[in-house]
């Protein structure tokens, strides 16, 4: 059967982590796929490019274990499809103070989904990392082996070009403008800044910050999905003491719970420097962006300071970069059906809060499986329904606060 050049089985809307990763899931399983970017291929306006990403599968919420356990090998066969690496192993270390409601939620998870892990005390710490993380005697910290760090720009391009040799079409700086139900063919029409419409039978949406203001158009649904721009930090290893916090050794990616929530990654992207920074952001328009300056250090110099037994320089940051997220009031993602006229034609995927990224491989399965199927296998999608914030506009219930009550943020 010939296709015309403008008819697609789907048409996923927005190529970053997200899309990118549902067009090669959709091209290997023979579907006519088109993925179409408002920008410029691995631009640096949204929240898919930069130099590193954790990857952990403690959580405190049960549901996001296995998604990861999944994702960790997914990331393996992609890379090795391709034929270089995104995903650099390190293990994980979680900490913060020993009656912190999340980090006790980390540990019973554990325990819950039989994933293997070490809660240590302060000697033990110390001693296990040779005395470069140092703890508050009232802290413990939990040691897990699935970590690491994922290339981000490197990781988008890396799905784009497994799509494209599969057969998807990717098409750049095509902003789409409206998703039309094609009452006569069925399906949707899509609608791009320079007039142009592609049809296809299902149409995926991974606009990022944009997924609000994107949803509303086409169907007037407002999405508590709101932008923030958030800082990365990168701090300067003392001389002679690199090797000691380089990927590669023992040192792990790592977060620490309470206030500040920090989150870092061993040295990997910039010799002799170690990303440490913030999981928080501030509110903006992702078309009117602020580009800075970006969040106060005094918290990280404090907590650098008590946790690196002098071995980084805490005098501040020697480099920054700055990232969009898509926080939602949960911090839990929005992964369903847009519904109403559509139904099950259009499936949006949005609202990833800072952490989405290591799960894009699974996400990206399972918007494919929802636009192919109508159902995705395996997984239990309800903490990730429209619906939940119809019911309540603080989305799924929690009885820890200190992570998910910030509209401030992606390790």
């Amino acid at each position: 059967m010939e296709y015309s050049s403008h008819h697609f089985d789907v048409i996923v809307v927005g190529a970053g982590i997200m899309g990118s990763s549902t067009a090669y899931q959709l091209a290997k399983r023979g579907q006519k796929t088109l993925l179409l970017e408002q920008f410029d291929f691995l631009h640096h306006r949204g929240s898919s490019h930069g130099e590193s990403r954790t990857i952990r599968a403690t959580y405190p919420e049960d549901y996001y274990c296995d998604m990861v356990m999944e994702s960790s090998q997914s990331w393996e066969q992609a890379q090795s499809e391709i034929g270089y690496k995104v995903y650099f192993k390190a293990q994980q270390f979680d900490m913060g103070p020993s009656d912190n409601k999340s980090l006790l939620s980390v540990i019973s998870s554990c325990e819950r989904k039989s994933l293997p892990h070490q809660v240590l005390d302060g000697q033990q710490v110390a001693d296990r990392f040779s005395g470069r993380i140092n703890i508050p005697e009232s802290w413990v910290g939990v040691l897990t082996e699935v970590g690491g760090v994922i290339k981000p720009t490197k990781a988008v391009s890396m799905f784009q070009a497994l799509a494209f040799q599969k057969g998807a079409v990717l098409r750049d700086n095509m902003e789409v403008k409206n998703i039309v139900k094609d009452e006569a063919r069925g399906g949707v029409n899509v609608v791009v800044a320079n007039g142009e419409e592609y049809w296809g039978k299902k149409c995926v949406v991974t606009a990022g910050a944009w997924m609000g203001k994107l949803v509303k158009t086409v169907s007037g649904l407002e999405l508590p999905i709101q932008a923030l721009e958030t800082t990365v930090c990168y701090w300067r290893i003392k001389e002679g003491h690199e090797a000691k916090f380089a990927i590669g050794s023992d040192f792990p990616t790592f977060a620490s719970y309470g206030e500040p929530y920090i989150y870092g990654t061993p040295s990997l992207e910039f010799p002799g420097l170690i990303k440490i920074a913030v999981h928080g952001g501030y509110t903006c328009d992702p078309d009117k962006r602020p580009w800075g300056p970006g969040i106060s250090s005094d918290s990280m110099k404090e907590w650098i300071e008590g946790r690196f037994s002098g071995l980084v320089d805490y005098g501040g940051p020697v480099a920054t970069q700055l990232c969009m997220y898509s926080m939602t009031p949960d911090g839990d993602f929005v992964i369903d059906f847009l519904g109403g006229e559509f139904g099950k034609d259009v499936v949006v995927g949005g609202g990833f809060s800072g952490h989405g990224f290591k799960m894009a491989p699974v996400v990206g399965r399972i918007l494919a499986d929802l636009a192919l199927s109508g159902e995705a296998k395996g997984v239990d999608l309800k903490h990730f329904r429209i619906q939940r914030f119809q019911e309540n506009p603080k989305g799924n219930v929690k009885d820890y606060e200190d992570q998910v009550s910030k509209s401030q943020v992606d390790e």
